[in-house]
């Protein structure tokens, strides 16, 4: 088996004070992937720099304070790859990948963009470099005999099904057009399998964000951005997929929850 888990942290440092050490002693996973880290390795404490039991990646973002991607995993991995060949992106703490045996694990955290703004422009950028990439990524490790996972905050909801309040948001960044058409391009043209919803395909969500305004998370008006996407085969060895929602609002450690699935290698 081996089980994954994908969590956007809102900021390690904050996160750790609020319950991730915690969780993180507690989880049964064999690889974490962590997005929004919000700081060097340097300025990470040590029980989230390099707790016992783990072997960490950390690819934090030249801009201070933004973005950054982890990657913690049971094992060492037999190698470990930040970026994806893009001369914009591989300094911005946005993706890194490790080889596991049999799997390629990754961590992404893909813009948020805002329409009418450079962070959108950014955004579109992004994806239109990163899937090429995906497509070789899955050709070359089909080659090898590899799996892959690319787990991480994508930051589109895909479907109606993806978010609550899928009417107000048909202009805003996250659920344009053109940004879930570009996901159905990574399942139906790249090949990739997006593993929760293969698994609850006729429920909507389960969410994975919910705004800290008003009571969205109690009224559990949230959306469905932090995906595991996964090579067929092993999108077909999954035996669990869920999100791992806090029981209160008071018990949330991020604003997003962790997204687990389990494989059965």
């Amino acid at each position: 088996m081996l089980t994954v888990t994908t969590v956007n942290v809102n900021g390690l440092r904050a996160a750790a004070k609020k319950g991730f050490v915690e969780w993180l002693a507690g989880t049964s996973a064999d690889a974490v992937c962590l997005q929004e880290v919000r700081a060097e390795e340097v300025q990470l404490p040590a029980e989230v720099r390099a707790p016992e039991g783990w072997f960490t990646a950390h690819a934090p973002a030249a801009a201070k304070g933004r973005a950054g991607v982890s990657l913690y995993t049971r094992r060492e991995p037999d190698a470990v790859r930040v970026g994806f060949g893009s001369s914009e992106f591989d300094g911005s703490g946005r993706y890194i990948e490790a080889d596991l045996p049999g799997v390629t694990v990754a961590s992404l955290y893909l813009p948020s963009g805002e329409v009418g703004t450079e962070r959108q422009d950014e955004k579109i950028r992004f994806m239109d470099e990163f899937l090429p990439y995906l497509k070789e990524l899955k050709e070359r490790a089909a080659a090898d005999g590899r799996e892959v996972v690319v787990c991480g905050d994508w930051n589109i909801a895909h479907r109606e099904a993806d978010l609550r309040n899928w009417k107000a948001n048909r202009k805003n960044a996250g659920f344009l057009p053109e940004e879930r058409e570009w996901l159905g391009r990574v399942f139906d043209e790249a090949g990739y399998v997006d593993v929760v919803r293969e698994f609850h395909p006729d429920q909507e969500g389960p969410y994975s964000w919910w705004s800290y305004r008003g009571r969205a998370f109690d009224n559990d008006s949230g959306w469905r951005i932090d995906y595991q996407v996964a090579t067929p085969r092993l999108a077909g060895k999954t035996v669990k997929a869920f999100v791992e929602r806090a029981a209160t609002h008071a018990e949330r450690w991020s604003d997003h929850a962790p997204v687990t699935a389990v494989y059965e290698l």
